[in-house]
């Protein structure tokens, strides 16, 4: 019988997926300006997405995420977890990552997760996003 490896691999405690119509998030930007951004993204995302020149494929990609993430918890949108408790950011290299405020963490913590995973994906009609609450 071969040893047992001594480390342990991450289990999987939620697993969340979206998509999200890039022309939806480019109407709501367009009728609703600067409250539908504050009200959807943190500060980073709209200053790492403003900057871009496919600002809306962006958009879409983050919003994707938020609702990916919320899934992967289990929670939905309701009580202390609104759309900015849940962000993406980039890492050095450019990989997005996710980003929990503390009532998210809370979540996490209950599924007896300890990290969010995020992954982005985006055409010029529809950005898509998964995401994986780890063990």
């Amino acid at each position: 019988m071969p040893d047992k490896p001594q480390f342990e691999l991450p289990s999987v405690a939620g697993v969340g997926t979206d998509i999200a119509d890039v022309a939806r998030i480019a109407k709501l930007r367009q009728k609703y300006g600067d409250s539908f951004l504050k009200k959807t993204f943190t500060d980073t995302e709209i200053r790492y997405c403003q900057d871009r020149a496919d600002a809306d494929m962006r958009f879409a990609a983050r919003f994707a995420a938020k609702e990916a993430m919320a899934k992967a918890l289990g929670t939905g949108f309701r009580d202390k977890i609104g759309l900015k408790s849940l962000s993406v950011e980039n890492d050095e290299s450019g990989a997005p990552r996710a980003v929990l405020d503390d009532a998210a963490k809370e979540a996490l913590e209950k599924l007896g997760a300890r990290e969010m995973l995020v992954s982005l994906s985006h055409l010029k009609d529809f950005a898509l996003a998964f995401a994986v609450a780890a063990r």
